[in-house]
């Protein structure tokens, strides 16, 4: 199952995308969960210690990998040759870190061409890590996005059984959200389902959502929750929270109808 997560900066796709990543490993899926967010954070919501994430460099920023898999540094890759088809079936198990018996993550950083200019062998590294995670590695694969529709783009998001699309229980949010499905509709993802998330009011975000959407796409409620603000604030991560916290629950409710789909 290759689960994207997309959405608007700020809807809150980095807790919905780290909550899914530990159900499914408590519930006994192998995950590999993979930032590809230019600022990424992941890492913190899963609770990799500080010392850890300081020491982090994602795939598409590390130049000796790059230098190594596709012949050419990254700044000069403009008039070179270098591999478009670099070997990338080691990277996950060598580059990434292990949060758990069943749950993995790799920050692969953004690959928008247009953000990282010159860096045109770590954007073909990166992008072959993704396609090769894609289409080998048989287990649950859950993408933490760019913000907005630059993953659409990429001639990656078409690779997804499942995008959940974020969103505030705003109007503007909601708007915006629905640009997305739709072009995720386009791409061909087969299922997509709109997060309505960090809820407080549930009857007005269904109304809102409604309002937008009609009946169109199907939708899920996750509620909002102080209790994941109180761990952000202490710098833990969601691996700490509850199990019976309204957020834990509400997400694993999207856990089981995941389930269903693939």
């Amino acid at each position: 199952m290759r689960i994207l997560v997309s959405g608007k900066g700020g809807s809150g796709k980095t807790t919905i995308a780290a909550l899914l990543s530990i159900i499914f490993s408590r519930n006994g899926y192998r995950v590999l969960a993979l930032d590809t967010d230019s600022v990424p954070n992941l890492a913190q919501s899963l609770g990799v210690p500080p010392e850890v994430i300081d020491k982090i460099v994602p795939l598409a920023k590390n130049e000796e990998l790059v230098a190594e898999r596709t012949g050419v540094r990254p700044g000069e890759g403009w008039g070179l040759l270098f591999s478009l088809t670099p070997q990338v079936s080691d990277i996950a198990d060598k580059y990434g870190i292990k949060i758990d018996d069943n749950l993995s993550l790799v920050v692969v950083g953004s690959i928008d061409v247009s953000k990282e200019g010159c860096l045109c062998p770590a954007i073909a590294l990166a992008k072959a890590f993704l396609l090769h995670t894609f289409l080998k590695r048989r287990e649950i694969i859950i993408v933490d996005s760019e913000a907005g529709a630059e993953v659409f783009g990429r001639g990656l998001a078409e690779k997804f059984d499942i995008n959940l699309c974020i969103a505030e229980p705003t109007l503007k949010s909601l708007s915006i959200a629905k640009k997305l499905i739709d072009l995720a509709n386009q791409l061909g993802i087969k299922h997509n389902i709109v997060v309505l998330n960090k809820v407080q009011d549930p009857l007005h975000a269904v109304q809102l959502f409604n309002r937008v959407f009609g009946n169109s796409v199907p939708y899920h409620v996750v509620r909002y929750d102080e209790n994941i603000v109180a761990l952000e604030n202490r710098g833990r991560g969601l691996t700490s929270l509850s199990i019976d916290s309204i957020a834990y629950r509400d997400t694993h409710s999207l856990f089981l109808k995941l389930t269903k789909l693939v």
